[in-house]
């Protein structure tokens, strides 16, 4: 067990990391963010700071004699990062976790292999190997990189009139990954933490609504069918365990027409999803972060409330007075002083009364 007054270092400068400082802060430990900007939203909130390119080694191995144990905010980090600081300290989620999630095809591969259902997918290194598995899988499909995407960056959807050469080069990379089109009803997210000692503890299952494949809002808990959300969560826990995981999860979903769930996405990290849980639940998916890395009890995933998220994205963020006129709602702002297009500037949970009968 790590105790308090202890340091976190936390790779990675943005909103997830500076929520992840601020919950450690509550429980006494200090923080270390890496970050290449010294502005960044971590860095505003936390005790100490190394402001380099991931590329610096020397920096690397600075922040590596810092701190005691380490985690990540955001899943596109070098693993070779990683490997270096998990060579002198701790790193949780593990560097294996973090490689298998930064990559769609050996993501969806070891949800397959687990048993996990996903969308049809094909591996695509060419212009010729997606014209075969369009014809395949049909139109629509959804052309991605197999690394680096996030919020709809590096994903083309394939209609039927469009030219596959011009949708390769829209893409982007030099390898993809086609995933077969999903007539789905919702789109639904589980967020669960697993301690070293191998407990579990899994909120809610949320359902996500994006806009400009960006998530605008977040319906906590979803409104699907309850036997839906156990299968659900159990689908989380299973990932979690298989991977091995310490830290936290989100598992991304499809429910479909049909009333099957689908795997889409996994994210080692906090999740957008989960951040209605910092106002409407016992325990933040930011607490039980430093309470897995920390080899602390988890704490309950019970809610004292319904919850509704809306995100802030761009000039969304001028609105934010507004909020604070709203007796049920709380504000979050990210610190960002640049405002940008599909920028993500702080969030609104709207808390409502807890619904009976739902999970």
């Amino acid at each position: 067990m790590l105790l308090p007054g202890s340091t976190i270092g936390i790779v990675g400068g943005g909103q997830l990391g500076r929520m992840t400082a601020m919950a450690a802060a509550r429980l006494g430990y200090h923080t270390h963010v890496f970050a290449n900007e010294d502005d960044a939203p971590a860095v505003q909130v936390s005790s100490a700071a190394t402001i380099a390119p991931f590329s610096d080694t020397g920096a690397v191995a600075r922040f590596a004699a810092a701190i005691d144990v380490a985690t990540c905010e955001f899943e596109n980090v070098p693993v070779a990062v990683l490997r270096r600081v998990a060579a002198r300290k701790p790193v949780s989620p593990s560097p294996a976790i973090l490689e298998t999630v930064q990559d769609r095809l050996r993501e969806k591969n070891f949800l397959r292999s687990i048993g996990v259902a996903t969308t049809e997918f094909r591996e695509i290194a060419g212009p010729d190997a997606l014209a075969a598995a369009t014809a395949e899988l049909g139109r629509p499909a959804v052309l991605k990189t197999v690394r680096f995407g996030y919020d709809g960056k590096g994903q083309v959807l394939l209609t039927p009139e469009m030219n596959l050469d011009e949708a390769w080069r829209r893409m982007g990379a030099t390898l993809g990954i086609l995933e077969g089109f999903v007539d789905f009803r919702c789109e639904a997210s589980v967020i669960v933490a697993r301690g070293a000692d191998g407990a579990c503890a899994a909120y809610p299952a949320v359902e996500n609504r994006h806009v400009n494949h960006i998530l605008d809002t977040t319906i906590a808990p979803a409104t699907i069918e309850p036997e839906l959300a156990t299968e659900a969560e159990a689908i989380a826990r299973h990932v979690a365990e298989q991977l091995g995981l310490v830290g936290v999860l989100a598992v991304e979903m499809f429910v479909t027409k049909s009333g099957g769930i689908l795997v889409n996405e996994l994210a080692a990290r906090p999740h957008n999803s989960g951040h209605w849980t910092i106002d409407a639940c016992m325990t933040s998916q930011f607490e039980q972060l430093v309470r897995a890395i920390c080899g602390l009890p988890l704490g309950s995933t019970d809610r004292h409330s319904d919850a509704v998220m809306t995100n802030l994205i761009g000039r969304d963020v001028a609105d934010w007075r507004a909020a604070l006129d709203e007796p049920n709602a709380k504000l979050h702002l990210y610190g960002k002083s640049a405002v940008r297009p599909g920028r993500k500037m702080g969030h609104i949970t709207r808390l409502l009364p807890r619904s009976s009968g739902t999970p």
